[in-house]
């Protein structure tokens, strides 16, 4: 039997105070033992997993064919290692949010996103593509849970239970799908620029208020570099930086990556929404691995300051190392921050000599060139 507390959540922030596994995984498989037993090969769809506790927990009881998705590419890739750590690679297999993830299954396992948005998402395809006798164990620690969760899962299941809670998280038991829907991204307008976003995407349809500080300040003239150079668009959410790089220069290419599955998925919707699909290429990566080192020369960024729930700066340094590798010499990384967060220090060491372009009570937007 595994010990769920040797899960590792590599490539994600390592800390003492960061786990890979908490109360409410536990409690998710501690629920739904029993009517995991006597499941066939593929009937168990694990969501939002992350970093393999459930999965692997069930994985070690016995089940085989566990379809998963996790939203964030570190999770996925967490899971991998730890899975050909404990020898149960051959269980278990990442899957989009589509239909085919839960195509059939009759049980699932759901850690509770934060965002209801989210929530109706999944309860939605899971409604409309699983088995008719699916039960959902839907759970979370108790500080991130709210009533409106319940209210979501009663929109696409006719019957909602809800167990004793055990060391601060509760699990809601789904049975009855009603009303399934796929996925459908919100569209909003601001200034001309469409914003679309699936569920659980940072800000929503919106404009969150660093991004648009950001927008407000980004050069009128991109750098030069080589013919075909790239402008990127790194941690890139719903995709408006990249969007609007697109649309206010014709002649330049646009590469955005998020790790967010969901983010990805939106940022190419706010793209084909405003008519630059066709040069904005939209990546799922944990920074920029997919790009060689020193081949860009402009870089923009609002650096996430989240990992899972739990509120950290050690992300953006991570981001900043990655801009200044793919960066060229004289390259520039143009960036907004929370200011409370003072991240020039980081930016002069890792990327280069650094200077504030703007700053509002809450956000600066700073520009720094690779030192080379």
């Amino acid at each position: 039997m595994i010990d769920l507390d040797q899960l590792q959540r590599w490539p994600d922030v390592e800390s003492a105070s960061l786990t890979a596994v908490d109360a409410a995984d536990r409690l998710l498989l501690d629920e739904s033992a029993a009517p995991r037993r006597g499941l066939g090969d593929g009937e168990l769809v694990v969501i939002g997993d992350a970093y393999g506790a459930l999965a692997l927990g069930a994985a070690d009881a016995g089940a085989t064919g566990i379809r998963v998705h996790q939203d964030p590419v570190t999770g996925e890739q967490a899971l991998a290692a730890n899975a050909e750590r404990f020898g149960l690679s051959d269980r278990v297999h990442s899957m989009p949010l589509e239909a085919d993830l839960v195509r059939g299954a009759r049980v699932v396992l759901l850690r509770l996103p934060r965002s209801l948005a989210a929530l109706r998402d999944t309860a939605g395809l899971i409604a409309a593509h699983a088995g008719p006798d699916v039960v959902v164990f839907a759970g979370g620690r108790i500080k991130h849970m709210a009533l409106a969760m319940n209210d979501v899962l009663r929109e696409h299941f006719a019957r909602l239970d809800v167990t004793h809670a055990r060391q601060k998280a509760r699990v809601l038991v789904a049975r009855g799908p009603q009303h399934g829907a796929d996925p459908v991204a919100a569209r909003e307008s601001h200034d001309g620029l469409v914003v679309c976003a699936f569920g659980g995407v940072f800000a929503g349809p919106r404009i969150d208020i660093g991004t648009r500080l950001l927008l407000a300040h980004l050069p009128q003239q991109i750098p030069s570099g080589a013919p075909g150079d790239l402008v990127v668009d790194l941690a890139c959410g719903t995709g408006v930086i990249a969007t609007a790089l697109a649309m206010r220069h014709p002649s330049v290419s646009v590469y955005a990556s998020d790790a967010s599955a969901a983010a990805v998925a939106s940022a190419r919707a706010t793209a084909a929404a405003n008519g630059v699909a066709d040069r904005v290429t939209v990546a799922r990566d944990d920074a920029l691995s997919a790009l060689a080192d020193g081949s860009v020369g402009f870089i923009a960024l609002n650096p996430p300051f989240h990992s899972g729930a739990a509120v950290t700066d050690a992300l953006a340094p991570r981001l900043f190392a990655d801009a200044a590798r793919v960066l060229r010499p004289g390259g520039e990384l143009w960036c907004v921050w929370n200011s409370p967060l003072r991240y020039r220090p980081a930016l002069e060491r890792l990327v280069g000599p650094t200077r504030q372009v703007a700053r509002d009570p809450k956000f600066t937007v700073t520009v720094s060139t690779h030192r080379g």
